[in-house]
């Protein structure tokens, strides 16, 4: 194998998804490791997650600067002086701009709670539920400029045929925890090839 990946996880939220991935790569069983955990939120419960697996946390409020493209250029710069090699969003809720998009060209991959296309933006388990979906899944694909674009790395779907929106949110989460790792090992297997 060769050698593991420096990786750089970006969540807002509770960051079920930061510690699945954390969880397989401190096991051996994912080629990375994760050397920051990046939040716009300083109130999310992910930086708690992140101080009890022993990995460095940046916070920082978009708020606090004068543009987007500062704020991001605030994270470059930090992911850079770690060595970087490719970043995960995990639940990170802000959409990404060029000063970040250029700084890591086809090293970004995101998992999202639909079968892209379909499905993009915010609520994505609400739109799929709300229409009537029989079958919801996961996707995970490298980001470009466009809102839940770009690349397809992975997908799994389900068939469902209950009424309830939390089973359905319930099952996704757990094919999240498993997909996102399985998607990370074959994107470093990518970058080795490169």
């Amino acid at each position: 194998m060769e050698k593991q990946k420096r990786v750089a996880i970006f969540a807002s939220g509770s960051g079920t998804n930061f510690e699945a991935l954390a969880t397989l790569a401190e096991q051996g069983q994912l080629p990375i490791k994760v050397v920051l955990m990046v939040c716009d939120q300083p109130q999310a419960y992910v930086i708690e997650r992140a101080k009890q697996h022993n990995i460095e946390a940046l916070v920082l409020s978009p708020k606090t600067f004068t543009n987007k493209a500062a704020y991001e250029q605030t994270i470059v710069d930090k992911l850079q002086s770690l060595q970087v090699d490719f970043i995960c969003l995990a639940g990170y809720m802000r959409i990404v701009s060029d000063t970040l998009l250029n700084a890591f060209p086809q090293r970004i991959i995101n998992i999202h709670p639909a079968l892209l296309p379909s499905f993009k933006g915010a609520h994505a388990i609400d739109d799929a539920f709300n229409f009537g979906v029989k079958v919801f899944g996961v996707t995970v694909h490298i980001i470009d400029q466009t809102v839940d674009g770009g690349t397809i790395l992975a997908q799994r779907g389900f068939e469902y045929h209950g009424t309830s929106r939390d089973e359905v949110e319930a099952k996704i989460h757990e094919i999240e925890h498993v997909l996102y790792g399985e998607a990370v090992t074959l994107f470093c297997q990518t970058l080795d090839k490169q």
